[in-house]
């Protein structure tokens, strides 16, 4: 029986287990999208969420046990100057996962794992709202024989303001003379 394990193992040794994860991490962090299975991203989301997390206070406490996970310079440096800043007002969730369908080969379910706050297609959707269009009215038919009625409107409101101005140019003439 698995009373209260938690952890999924990937049915690898524990060395192994954080080899993979840490290299998983830092193509997450140097990409900001990869794609894999879905039992692996559940496990690194996991993983870095903590480490993403210390990345909000710049100190280098904080950078020795981002290093500690990692194993990469250039993936801590990547992840204090770029992520940090960015998720700095965000209280959790720095990733999200995608699934894509399964795998041709063995069947295995895939995914996408990426950092939220650098997908510009998502960011684009959520912030531009599109003006809603409302089904009421009439249809194509009654709003083409309607067009040249609205038109002559036009053109009859528009000659009735052009002589209400002829007019009025009349009536002060005739005030000055």
């Amino acid at each position: 029986m698995r009373h209260n394990r938690v952890i999924n193992h990937l049915g690898r040794t524990s060395a192994h287990r954080k080899a993979l994860l840490s290299n998983l991490a830092v193509s997450l962090i140097k990409h900001k999208r990869i794609s894999t299975t879905l039992a692996k991203a559940k496990v690194l989301r996991t993983f870095i969420e903590p480490i993403i997390t210390r990345t909000k206070e710049d100190s280098t406490h904080n950078r020795r046990v981002a290093f500690s996970y990692l194993k990469d310079k250039e993936a801590v440096s990547i992840l204090f100057r770029e992520i940090g800043p960015k998720v700095a007002n965000r209280p959790g969730g720095y990733t999200r996962i995608l699934k894509l369908g399964n795998r041709v080969g063995d069947n295995a379910e895939m995914c996408m794992i990426e950092l939220v706050d650098f997908n510009e297609n998502m960011l684009k959707t959520g912030t531009e709202k599109k003006a809603k269009s409302t089904r009421r009215g009439r249809g194509k038919k009654a709003q083409a024989a309607t067009a040249p009625v609205q038109a002559s409107a036009t053109e009859l409101s528009s000659s009735a303001s052009e002589s209400n101005a002829a007019s009025s140019e009349q009536s002060s003439e005739n005030k000055q003379e």
